[in-house]
């Protein structure tokens, strides 16, 4: 059907297929698709990205009008894909679920990982009893049958700022959460198709038995993965400096391998076939390996593509080579996109293209440019001094690049194919990979140039994007370039203004689960301050990252807080101080506000001992007033000292523009009473005391109070039945309204002098 086409719009084999720029057009166009059908959620973005759609194909019909057919069937069949992939098939629960040895991992007495329900996959998790584990190790794959289970949709991020695991998994095509509550285990008789699965367990384990370091880059290089929390740090750092294309994500190191495999043919006298096809079977493998890791498959796409071009004798521009593989990665995956990993590879190499007449050091400012409008949309920090200053990019690409290329990543294979038969090289080679990592994290930890500039939308991040790449393409045109430069420039100081100096104040209940956190900002000249930090109980033998780098600090980090003036410290439970240690390791803090008595508490003591010279205590009691040039805090309770039991809670009134509030932490009925003859206090809004609890909100208390909205923050499915229905029922009787962060994820109360107040939940848009 295609060769009829081409023949009937008179298109020649290697005239429609190779014409320059042809195919790097037609990529763009297909990418643009994508967005439209997949990722689009409001009619702006698919405005913008059908302008985009339009622009491309515009360019490709105006010079190449006799390929419309070729344009309209690749356009068609990436569409299709597309739809094929949004469709969600029925589970059908009963069903055997099929699960591999190196895709779930057990850790106290508890499995998680993928799996797959007939032709879906799926995440599951449960308790692993005596025999799972060592059933799964012995063989590989097993299926569990007879089980019962509870299934959920994956829940996407709930506050802003917090990584959505909800489109992170539907980029992997898994929907759904399977909970089992009891299984039984059947062994699965293994196939051919298995032995990738196999070899990956294998490597895992023997992964496992090597140093922290040396386990790090050899995870990282061969299986594309660092799912340990011991080099969360590190993954971190190399983000911080601007260095994380060095790792898997971007999929550089894969040249090294093709000429790893290509000197050893050489010192073999091999014959040329002999050598590609190695090279070609390697990466074909260390594609199944990583797990079909975006950058890794887009790397080897370009070099099967490249030897296919070489070997058929077809002049094909760099450009378009691009465009084919794009093309090919699509219909292979066409959720690529959904990735801001793969985003940042491709970006990467279409970055090269663009600039590969310049210097290598105008190239790596370059790049470090094309990329920062992504990094600051995902992850809010940059280190300005990768993009701007030379000094950091001369040392960049004469010291780093050249000790990571021929030092490290060498060790790194040397290590993986002889630590089985001579374990003792990780005497060499962990001092190696440990001084590297102490390097990185001490001038991470320094933060020369790290600068947190806050989220920028999806909108600026276009603009910014579309007006670095302008200035690269554009030929030697001065006055044109100023003007972009200036354009540039003037838009990231904008951005950085608006961020950090906000026209607009807020009252923010972040979503930490079943416990309490509460940001308040003033406008303009912004002050920070905070209400309990949330956090949880741990369980188990094993420590778990606190909760506080998955939700707050991102959520503070995307509004360009990098530090706060001031904690406020409800009382010592788990769920309102938990991570306050955590707090305080990582972002500066001015000073910390407490019930008088607290530092009595020895668990209160620990969380701050290391912290006693870098930030002011302030205890406090009933009738105590904190005063700033925005905003005055009064202290309502308690009236005497205590250890930071539920009924020394902090509690605090504070007044914005003209909206009094009222923040009781856990306090029961017998101290909003006592609060009751003491103050006369009428209330606009209220935090409901202790998560809805049918201990606290005494009904004479709220109706004293009278407050037009009042908050609750609790956890979903809590274990506790917060909000209690005596107290919710309490609401309805005295005609109070609520919201909840179970229901809405975050939610803020936000002021301005231009525009009034509105209040907006996270799941649900403005509520008022």
């Amino acid at each position: 059907m295609v060769k009829r086409l081409l023949k009937s719009s008179k298109i020649s084999w290697h005239s429609s297929f190779y014409a320059p720029g042809f195919y790097l057009l037609l990529g763009l166009s297909c990418i643009s698709v994508t967005f439209i059908v997949l990722q689009a959620t409001s009619f702006a973005q698919v405005f913008v990205a059908v302008l985009f759609l339009i622009i491309f194909c515009s360019l490709l019909i105006y010079k190449f009008p006799q390929y419309w057919h070729l344009i309209a069937i690749f356009l068609g069949v990436v569409i299709t894909l597309c739809f094929i992939n949004q469709r969600i098939n029925e589970l059908k629960i009963g069903e055997p679920i099929r699960i591999y040895s190196d895709q779930v991992k057990v850790s106290d007495n508890f499995f998680y990982g993928e799996g797959k329900l007939e032709k879906n996959k799926v995440l599951i998790s449960g308790t692993a009893n005596k025999s799972f584990e060592k059933e799964l190790n012995k063989y590989h794959a097993i299926y569990l049958v007879n089980y019962k289970a509870k299934v959920e949709t994956i829940m996407p991020a709930t506050n802003p700022g917090e990584f959505d695991y909800q489109k992170y998994y539907r980029s992997k095509k898994i929907r759904k959460r399977v909970k089992l509550e009891s299984y039984q285990i059947y062994p699965r008789q293994i196939t051919i198709f298995d032995w990738v699965h196999m070899l990956r367990k294998f490597l895992i384990d023997y992964f496992e038995k090597m140093p922290q370091y040396t386990r790090f880059f050899a995870s990282e290089m061969v299986l594309a993965q660092n799912p340990s929390a011991d080099n969360k740090a590190l993954l971190n750092s190399y983000r911080d400096l601007g260095i994380i294309h060095l790792l898997s994500i971007s999929g550089l190191h894969v040249s090294l391998y093709i000429l790893g495999i290509m000197w050893l043919g050489t010192m073999m006298k091999r014959t040329e076939e002999e050598v590609i096809l190695c090279c070609v079977a390697f990466l074909i493998i260390e594609i199944l390996l990583s797990n079909f890791q975006a950058g890794f498959v887009r790397a080897s796409l370009s070099y099967f593509w490249s030897v296919f071009f070489n070997r058929k004798k077809i002049m094909i521009s760099s450009g378009d080579k691009l465009g084919i593989v794009v093309l090919s990665h699509l219909i292979f995956n066409p959720l690529l996109f959904l990735n801001s990993g793969a985003i940042l590879s491709y970006l990467l190499v279409f970055g090269l293209e663009i600039s590969k007449n310049f210097g290598k050091i105008k190239q790596n400012i370059v790049l470090n440019s094309l990329v920062t409008p992504i990094l600051l949309n995902n992850f809010y920090r940059i280190n300005f001094l990768t993009v701007v200053y030379n000094f950091l990019t001369v040392v960049y690409n004469f010291l780093i690049v050249p000790i990571f290329n021929f030092i490290l990543l060498p060790l790194t294979f040397i290590v993986v194919f002889s630590f089985w038969c001579l374990p003792a090289i990780v005497k060499l080679s962990e001092p190696i990979f440990k001084g590297l990592a102490d390097l990185t994290n001490f001038i991470a930890d320094k933060q020369w140039g790290l600068v947190t500039f806050g989220q920028i939308d999806w909108l600026q991040t276009i603009f910014l994007l579309v007006v670095t790449v302008f200035l690269i393409i554009l030929p030697k045109h001065k006055i044109l370039k100023l003007k972009l430069r200036s354009i540039r420039v003037g838009a990231y100081v904008s951005m950085f203004f608006l961020i950090h100096f906000p026209l607009k104040g807020q009252v923010s209940f972040i979503d930490v689960g079943q416990g309490d956190s509460i940001l308040i900002t003033t406008p303009l000249n912004r002050k920070t301050y905070l209400i309990d930090t949330g956090g949880k109980l741990n369980f188990g033998k094993k420590k778990r990252e606190p909760q506080l780098n998955r939700i707050t600090l991102p959520f503070l980090y995307a509004q360009g807080i990098d530090h706060l003036d001031g904690v406020f410290l409800s009382h010592q439970d788990a769920d309102h101080i938990g991570d306050l240690k955590a707090l305080l390791d990582q972002i500066p803090v001015k000073k910390l506000y407490f019930a008088r008595g607290l530092t009595e508490n020895q668990s209160f003591m620990k969380k701050i001992n290391g912290h006693l010279k870098d930030v002011q205590l302030v205890p406090l009691l009933a009738g105590d007033r904190v005063k700033t040039k925005d905003l005055s805090f009064d202290v309502v309770y308690p009236f005497k000292p205590g250890l930071g039991k539920n009924e020394d809670s902090l509690s605090l009134t504070f007044k914005l523009a003209n909206k009094r509030w009222l923040f009781t932490g856990d306090l029961g009925r017998e101290g909003e009473k006592e609060i009751l003859n003491h103050y006369h206090l009428q209330v606009d809004y209220f935090k409901l005391g202790h998560h809805g609890s049918k201990t606290s909100s005494d009904p004479d208390f709220l109706k004293q109070l009278n407050p037009q909205l009042v908050f609750i923050s609790s956890g979903r499915n809590n274990r506790f039945g917060h909000p209690h229905q005596e107290t919710l029922k309490t609401l309805k009787d005295l005609s109070i309204p609520y919201l909840n962060t179970q229901d809405s994820g975050t939610i803020t109360w936000n002021y301005s002098p231009f525009r009034g107040e509105t209040i907006t939940t996270f799941y649900k848009g403005n509520t008022k």
